[in-house]
C-alpha cells in the first residue's frame, strides 16, 4: 500500500509504536513554512558517520521540474515532521534559504562553511 510520501509504503512510514523513518522515506518529502507554503522537498539527507546522526536535510527549492532549483544543506534541527501536513515544518523563510551561505561542491569536508551555515540557521554545529 502506497502512502502519501514519495517511494514509501506503509512498513517505512513511522507508526504509532515507532518512531524510525527510512532515509529513502524522507527523500522527496515537503518542506513547509509555518503558514503552510511549500518552500521545497528533501533532497537527500546526510549522516554524521561517527555519530549516526542525521544532521542535514539537503533542502530542494525553487526553480521548475528541478530545473534551476537550488539545494541547502538545512541543520536537520531546523526541521520538525508534522504528520497532519505530511511533511516537515521549518520556521525559515523564502528568503533566508536565498541568502543562506552558498554552498560549493566541497561542502561536505568544508568545516569552515559548516560552522558558517550553522551560525546564520542558529543551530549548534553538530560537531561540539
Amino acid at each position: 500500500m502506497q502512502s502519501n510520501i514519495t517511494g514509501a509504503t506503509t512498513s517505512t512510514m513511522p507508526t504509532d509504536n515507532s518512531t524510525l523513518i527510512s532515509g529513502q522515506t524522507i527523500q522527496g518529502t515537503r518542506v513547509f513554512n509555518p503558514a503552510g507554503e511549500e518552500l521545497g522537498h528533501i533532497d537527500d539527507v546526510m549522516v554524521d558517520a561517527a555519530s549516526g546522526r542525521v544532521v542535514y536535510g539537503v533542502l530542494q527549492f525553487g526553480g521548475f521540474l528541478g530545473i534551476g532549483s537550488d539545494f541547502h544543506a538545512i541543520p536537520f534541527g531546523k526541521l520538525r515532521y508534522e504528520a497532519e501536513r505530511n511533511g516537515y515544518v521549518t520556521d525559515l523563510t523564502k528568503d533566508q534559504l536565498e541568502n543562506a551561505p552558498r554552498q560549493e561542491d566541497s561542502w561536505l569536508k568544508d568545516r569552515e562553511w559548516q560552522q558558517r551555515s550553522h551560525e546564520y540557521y542558529g543551530v549548534a554545529p553538530y560537531w561540539m
